[in-house]
């Protein structure tokens, strides 16, 4: 432990490692339209990566195994599960966060419709469905209400509002 009382792991005060410990690797990408290094082993999944050193919160845990599609983000620009992406998988490569989706401090068409819609029950799915639905609409701006309900298949929502976001994702291609 430091003076702050922070866990260092193997590393002593001086952020010395122990002996014969591995030097973790620096991989390079880009994160809502910044470049980032990340120092980590390699296997190391995107997930921690992004909530861990890069404080970026939104992106959540679900299942683990990318089945339940909390942990969604962009990766250039396709819908992937960030908690068993490795970290050298995305080297060199364009992560897109729901952070992400309105860089300039408004709200991205999508989540203004989640709002209008109340989409969002507990909330915990939300973003990997909006991470979802965008990829969705940059390939498909005007998806029918089957290929909506299709491109989310893969998110999981325990509170049932899944009629509530198809009719976001709809409104917010122009649709409802």
């Amino acid at each position: 432990m430091g003076q702050g009382g922070e866990d260092l792991g193997s590393q002593d005060r001086l952020g010395v490692r122990a002996p014969g410990e591995a030097v973790p690797d620096r991989i390079r990408l880009t994160v809502n339209g910044a470049a980032s290094v990340i120092e980590a082993d390699p296997d190391t999944p995107l997930l921690y990566a992004l909530r861990n050193d890069l404080a970026l919160k939104g992106t959540r845990f679900g299942c683990g195994t990318g089945l339940c599609g909390a942990c969604f983000v962009l990766i250039d620009d396709h819908a992937a599960p960030a908690c068993d992406t490795p970290l050298w998988s995305v080297a060199g490569k364009s992560v897109t966060t729901v952070e992400g989706l309105a860089p300039k401090g408004s709200l991205h068409p999508l989540q203004e419709a989640f709002l209008a819609e109340q989409a969002a029950q507990c909330g915990y799915c939300t973003s990997g469905i909006l991470i979802s639905a965008a990829a969705l609409l940059a390939k498909n701006p005007a998806p029918t209400e089957s290929e909506v309900r299709t491109a989310l298949d893969r998110n999981l929502c325990r509170c049932g509002s899944h009629n509530r976001m198809v009719r976001a994702v709809l409104r917010a291609a122009g649709q409802a």
